[in-house]
């Protein structure tokens, strides 16, 4: 299979030249010029739905993402397509759903309990030709930096199609902040988010230089290097995964800020199902993480405008999975949604999404088109004029009608999580066609229909109300897991329920 991987891209390579003038700006914005097409894919860690102020937060500052998103169309309904990292990343490389990939759970997960978590892969397979292999097989240049879980040794960036890898590695979190407790009590300590890194992809910096920046840093040299050609920049921010660890100047901000404010209303946490859920977004040291991201996002920009090239590139802002906020030191709220990070309700994996496409997105727009990660590979190779991959990308479709305040022709969205997440969330799959969406419990076998247009929040249980809507999504979740062969889960002969 492998061998076969290469063959086909020796042969787009050489035939790319034959092609409809590979990364030539597509567009408006081409205006029958030859400007090369250049993308910067910004992915954050754990980022909720609500953690930008042009999503909703009230405590949290975003000014240049706010600023992106004025530039762009920032898409409401955008989905991750697993509630936890490493399988939505999987996703955005391959245009597959986790469960055609058999990488349906963070790689390194497997807790069990009624049930035993279905078997899967903990690397990507080489077999797959990536987003970065289908671009670079057409000239372009590609830069990874940061995080990746997407396979131990032998499945690194440089192993799926990337020229340069700058911190990405098997990991899910920054390196020396795994078992070191320390960082807690003092968040500047070398490790975690500041140098010394102590990771093996990664120089390390000069005492106390803070990752995001460093990172961000990586890839405005890679844009400086390549600014006259086509390239692919995908910066994964560790950010803002735990450890919560930010520059001290920012946290103080952050704390000064939530001192001047009034007590909010309504409780601070809620019960949801065994976990309790935050209500209020006010730890200081996470707003401080997402501000450092936001000015970053900032620095890409600015660096774009410098260059000359802003109207040349395609920025899209997203996240991996919803925002933290049932366990693991509970750092956000996700209100309206309900959830967060390991559930299946929209506080899960609706993420917040900003696409800038310089002279086709209208500046200042909102689509609430649901659209879900594996579609960025087939919008790409769209807007970059590059052949599609139908064969490879197959669970994605190009958005790009969409992102022109047209529809997509898709019927449905589908999610599959056949694993106990560290974040209390009950194993199942669910689908979301239209304004309805359908979750599938496997512990009892139950399902719990929603209307998201009429209950974003996912309050108003409608499957005893509706039981033929409910049956016919039902059925489609179950076809379609036939058709991906997506892996479930068994009885755990050794579970025992707890006496109350």
């Amino acid at each position: 299979m492998r061998t076969n991987r290469r063959s086909f891209l020796k042969a787009v390579a050489a035939g790319a030249a034959a092609a409809c003038v590979p990364g030539v700006l597509r567009g408006a914005a081409a205006g029958g010029s030859s400007r090369k097409t250049k993308f910067v894919f910004v992915l954050v860690d754990d980022l909720g739905w609500t953690d930008v102020a042009c999503f909703g937060s009230k405590f949290y500052e975003t000014p240049n993402i706010d600023a992106l998103a004025k530039s762009g169309v920032k898409m409401t309904s955008a989905y991750a397509a697993c509630p936890v990292c490493s399988p939505t990343r999987g996703s955005i490389m391959t245009g597959k759903y986790p469960a055609r990939t058999d990488t349906t759970d963070y790689f390194g997960g497997g807790r069990r309990a009624k049930l035993l978590p279905a078997p899967y892969k903990h690397y990507l397979p080489l077999e797959e030709v990536t987003i970065a292999e289908a671009m670079k097989a057409h000239g372009y240049k590609t830069f990874f930096a940061g995080k990746w879980h997407l396979g131990g040794e032998g499945y690194f960036p440089e192993k799926q199609g990337f020229d340069i890898n700058k911190g990405g590695g098997r990991n899910g979190a920054p390196y020396k902040s795994y078992g070191n407790r320390g960082l807690a009590k003092d968040p500047t300590l070398p490790g975690g988010y500041f140098s010394l890194y102590a990771n093996p992809h990664l120089e390390d910096g000069p005492k106390g230089e803070y990752l995001t920046d460093r990172l961000t840093d990586e890839a405005i040299k890679f844009i400086e290097a390549n600014k006259d050609g086509s390239f692919l920049c995908y910066l994964s921010f560790y950010s803002v995964h735990n450890p919560l660890q930010a520059k001290p100047k920012y946290v103080k901000k952050f704390k000064d800020k939530l001192a001047g404010m009034p007590k909010p209303e309504g409780p601070e946490f809620i019960t949801e199902h065994k976990n309790k859920a935050r209500q209020i977004q006010q730890n200081p040291v996470y707003a401080a993480m997402i501000y450092s991201v936001d000015e970053n996002v900032g620095k890409l920009t600015k660096k774009l405008a410098k260059l000359g090239i802003s109207d040349d590139t395609v920025v899209v802002f997203t996240s991996d999975n919803g925002g933290l906020s049932t366990s693991e030191g509970h750092n956000t709220a996700n209100l309206p949604l309900r959830g967060g990070k390991g559930w299946l309700y929209e506080g899960g994996v609706r993420v917040p999404t900003v696409i800038r496409w310089p002279g086709v997105t209208k500046p200042g727009s909102v689509c609430d088109t649901p659209v879900t990660s594996t579609d960025y590979y087939p919008t790409f190779l769209d807007i970059a004029g590059l052949p599609a991959k139908s064969d490879q990308h197959v669970d994605g479709v190009s958005i790009t009608a969409a992102l022109k305040g047209g529809k997509l022709d898709r019927k449905a969205i589908y999610w599959h999580y056949p694993h106990y997440g560290n974040q209390g969330g009950r194993p199942g799959s669910s689908i979301r066609m239209g304004d309805y969406k359908l979750i599938e419990f496997f512990e009892d076998d139950s399902v719990e229909l929603y209307n998201l247009k009429d209950d974003i929040g996912e309050h108003k249980d409608l499957a005893a109300k509706m039981p033929e809507k409910a049956a016919e999504l039902r059925k489609m979740i179950h076809k379609w897991r036939k058709e991906v062969d997506a892996k479930m889960m068994k009885t755990n002969p050794r579970y025992k329920e707890k006496r109350r």
